[in-house]
Formats: C-alpha cells, structure tokens, sequence
C-alpha cells in the first residue's frame, strides 16, 4: 500500500477512536461501487445530461442493487459505538439495507423505497403495500424533487448532530448542493475536524483536516479494521 494513504487511514483511525461525536455524511459517491451512478463524477447523471447525453444504462434495478464495502464499513462504526448520526443525501435505501438503525440516519432527499404522508409525514415501506396512512393521510412518493422542501425533521436532525459533531466525516460527496453542504460548514464553525473522502473535487477541500481523493473501498474499510484494533488494544 502507498505509504502515505497508509499513513492518512491511520489517521482517520485514530480519528475515530478519540472522536466523542463523529457524525458521517454520505453523497452519490458511496454507491457507485454498487453499481449507481453519481451526479458530478465524469460520467455522473448531472454530467452527461449538461453534455446532452443519456444516463449511463443501469446493469440491474434499483430495487436489486446491494450495499457495497463503504455501506458495511460505516455500519461497523455503529457496531463499535462510534457512529452518533448519519446524514446521507441518497435516495437508494443501501443505508438502511446495509443495517443502519434509522434512529441514527437522517435521508435529505427521500427514499426510493419508502412512501410519505400527506398529512403527518409518518414513512412507509412501499412493499408493505399501504395506499393511506393509519391516520388517513394520503401516500406519496418520498423523493424529494427538484425545487421541493426538503423533509424537515432530517434536516432539522442534520444541522443539529452537525453542530455537536467533533469528526465530520464526509464520504462521496461532491458538496455543492445545499442546504446539505452546509452541514461541514456547520460542523466546522462548532470546532469538528473535516475529513473528505471523494474523488473529485470539493468546494472544502480547502479546509479539511484529511483528504482521501482514493476510492471509497480502499479506505473506509481499511480504517475501521484500524479502529477496531486501536479498541481492541486499548478498551
């Protein structure tokens, strides 16, 4: 392995180890070694559709599509009693597939597998097959689109898990769609170390404690193993 990445996933285990409220915030980025695509990677949905291209054919549905290494690693950090939130600006249901509590799991923009109420705002799973809610509300889909409020007890839920974090780490994302790029902004302002794994570029590079421009896979997993044995050796 490149001495320095060795040197930098070391550092995140540390990281992760000492941190009293790490918070994670996972974009399009996290799911592309399952086979989804991203928006702003170079054949990301957002990039072809500004080059007047199509979506890049998906090899299976969305329905069908499993949670990858980055997924699985992020719930080892919950096993381990170090995940305090997880913000995720994705719609494909792979974090709560993977084994994320939904306590500890705020989706930004909705859920491809879940179906909202008009009236209380209680989500259902779509397979339960629900057309109304126990309260009477009308089931919607819960994907937020383009132009829609965003879901307001995750976002409230975001900020405030951002503003207590002291590890904000972020994981494929590109963090130029807001309001869920302000959520490093505020974890920074509350004294957080930043740590950006992504491979294209973000407006926070800048001011992050730790960059990882590698893939995903190749650090995340290899950083819990690290923190496993740091609590192993010292717990």
């Amino acid at each position: 392995m490149d001495k320095d990445l060795d040197q930098r996933i070391q550092t995140l285990a540390q990281w992760l180890y000492e941190s009293k409220y790490p918070v994670v915030f996972t974009g399009a980025g996290i799911s592309t070694e399952s086979g989804l695509p991203d928006f702003r990677g170079p054949d990301g949905l957002w990039t072809r559709r500004d080059k007047g291209l199509p979506p890049t054919p998906m090899a299976v549905s969305w329905h069908d599509v499993e949670p990858n290494a980055g997924h699985l690693a992020i719930v080892e950090i919950q096993k381990l009693g170090k995940l305090k939130f997880l913000v995720s600006q994705n719609v494909d249901n792979l974090h709560l597939k993977s084994g994320i509590k939904p306590e500890l799991l705020a989706e930004l923009h909705g859920n491809i597998a879940k179906l909202r109420c008009k009236n209380c705002g209680n989500l259902i799973s779509r397979s339960e097959g629900f057309k109304h809610c126990r309260c009477g509300g009308e089931l919607v889909k819960s994907v937020v689109d383009f132009g829609e409020p965003l879901p307001e007890k995750d976002l409230q839920l975001s900020f405030e898990h951002s503003r207590k974090s002291d590890l904000f780490v972020v994981v494929g994302s590109s963090l130029v769609v807001t309001p869920a790029a302000d959520m490093p902004r505020e974890a920074l302002l509350s004294g957080a170390k930043l740590v950006i794994i992504n491979q294209g570029k973000t407006p926070f590079d800048h001011r992050a404690s730790l960059r990882f421009h590698e893939r995903i896979g190749d650090v995340l997993p290899r950083a819990v193993k690290r923190l496993k044995k740091l609590m192993s050796f010292f717990e």
